[in-house]
């Protein structure tokens, strides 16, 4: 395990983690972007509510990418077995 530093918000936290610490820095830059569009549409919002908004459009984003992957999935099952039934 090692420590990878990152910036967000101005702030700096130390990440202990077994991944590549350009990974680390991309997700960290992630977060800083999604809180920086939180906050340049709501200025005056604090810091938890700008935490829990960007943590729900994360999530939004995590759901609609996994339904997505399962449809992709479901499609190549079809797929598969329609192929497979025209070779028996």
């Amino acid at each position: 395990m090692h420590s990878v530093e990152v910036q967000i918000l101005g702030q700096t936290y130390s990440i202990r983690t077994d991944e590549d610490e350009a990974y680390i820095k991309a997700l960290a830059e992630y977060v800083d972007q999604k809180l920086k569009e939180i906050y340049s549409a709501a200025p005056n919002v604090n810091h938890v509510k700008a935490a829990i908004m960007t943590a729900l459009g994360i999530a939004d984003e995590f759901f609609k990418a996994r339904s997505g992957q399962e449809d992709l999935d479901r499609m190549i099952e079809e797929k598969t077995k329609m192929l497979s039934s025209l070779l028996e």
